[in-house]
């Protein structure tokens, strides 16, 4: 689930920062809102973000925060990569 580059940035920036709006995400990668709302998406039906939305005037607006389970998922990854890392560096 987390593999995919977008899905792996989102991740790792929400993992740095408490909370992140839908435009903070949209501006660190270079891709479109339907592109960056299908990959949060994905991440939310697998309860690893939750996103909060509400309206700022007349404006609405996203608010993305990474679950515990989010973030253990994302720890797991990283343990993963690590390890393959290291693995190929020996041989």
């Amino acid at each position: 689930m987390i593999y995919e580059r977008v899905r792996l940035g989102i991740m790792s920036a929400l993992a740095m920062n408490e909370q992140l709006t839908f435009n903070e995400l949209k501006s660190l990668f270079d891709v479109s809102d339907g592109n960056l709302s299908a990959h949060a998406r994905k991440l939310e039906e697998a309860g690893y973000v939750v996103c909060t939305k509400s309206f700022e005037g007349r404006r609405p607006k996203s608010e993305y925060r990474i679950t515990p389970v989010g973030k253990k998922a994302l720890l797991r990854y990283l343990e993963h990569i690590e390890a393959v890392i290291k693995a190929t560096r020996r041989a």
